[in-house]
């Protein structure tokens, strides 16, 4: 009697989000220095002035806020849905700033603006050593990827968010490319368990 595989499964898909999510974060490697370089040649007053706002604007604290707007609002209309699901976005992005920041200290990367040859230095408490992971590339992928868990249609489009931002991190030299694809592995692990925790009704209707 064959068995076959079931991918509805949760550790198998853990399994091959593992796999993947390895594949890209080993393979992001080797892109930092040519990315790197193509930024430090073609930037501009005028685009590091508007990839700061990007940052300003695309912290967690923003992500928070408009959060807490939309559950203000769904609570006023008397909708419960919209009301668990603003909570689960704060609580995703919560999880995954904190994941970032425990990353960024225990790891202790160099920051390419550090020019410290992309150097691992174990714990430091000093920010120009909290290159990996982007903690802003963290708590939006966090944040949108669980939106679009519970809801494919508003949250797709809304990715473009979260790569913006990944770029400003790069382009502003906060961040290597791996730096923004660690962030984005971690946000949506991050993502994936704050949705099946508290968002099981809606992942079951998602559409």
């Amino acid at each position: 009697m064959k068995h076959k595989l079931d991918f509805d499964a949760p550790w198998l898909r853990w399994l091959i989000f593992a796999l993947v999510a390895t594949a890209l974060l080993v393979g992001s490697f080797w892109f930092d220095t040519a990315i790197e370089q193509w930024v430090i040649a073609h930037q501009t007053k005028a685009g590091t002035h508007f990839m700061r706002w990007v940052s300003i604007l695309g912290d967690w604290e923003g992500h928070v806020l408009i959060a807490l707007a939309g559950m203000a609002v769904a609570y006023l209309r008397g909708n419960k849905t919209w009301v668990r699901l603003g909570l689960a976005l704060v609580i995703a992005c919560a999880v995954g700033g904190a994941a970032a920041r425990v990353g960024k200290m225990t790891l202790g990367r160099a920051r390419p603006s550090a020019h410290e040859n992309h150097n691992w230095n174990g714990p430091k408490l000093t920010s120009k050593f909290h290159s990996f992971p982007s903690g802003h590339v963290t708590a939006s992928v966090a944040f949108f990827t669980t939106l679009l868990l519970a809801r494919r249609k508003i949250g797709t489009p809304l990715l473009i968010i979260p790569a913006v931002i990944g770029c400003s991190r790069i382009y502003l030299m906060a961040h290597y490319f791996s730096d923004v694809i660690g962030g984005v592995i971690i946000g949506a692990a991050c993502a994936f368990i704050v949705a099946s925790t508290f968002l099981r009704k809606e992942l079951s209707t998602a559409r």
